[in-house]
């Protein structure tokens, strides 16, 4: 993803100067070590299910001063420093925009993305 042609897309919406006063965006990559025990990672084989993430995006949507939620998961077979999941949110205000982009990671990652670590 251009996160810079995603916002400056989002932006020719009419409805986003109105609605929008914060964009807040993650952009997790895949780690060298372990979260488990900090061994080395070589790769890591993931699964995004885009239909539960859909979902997901959607209900984040739908919450309270949220305007626009953009979500791009990464599958297949990655290295150590890959893009593996952007998450952008757009929304009026950060009292709302903060915890949208929270749930939204945490729900994503909890529900909708499975990895295998593969060790050195």
């Amino acid at each position: 993803m251009d996160i810079s042609k995603t916002i400056a897309a989002m932006k020719q919406d009419p409805a986003f100067a109105e609605n929008v006063g914060m964009v807040l965006i993650h952009n997790g990559t895949v780690r060298s070590w372990s979260r488990a025990d900090h061994s080395l990672v070589s790769r890591i084989e993931v699964v995004a299910d885009a239909i539960k993430i859909e979902q997901i995006r959607g209900e984040i949507e739908q919450m309270e001063g949220i305007f626009r939620v953009v979500v791009e998961a990464h599958s297949g077979v990655m290295q150590p420093g890959d893009d593996l999941l952007f998450l952008i949110v757009a929304g009026d205000i950060r009292e709302n925009v903060k915890p949208a982009l929270a749930l939204l990671l945490d729900r994503v990652k909890a529900e909708a993305i499975s990895k295998n670590e593969i060790c050195e």
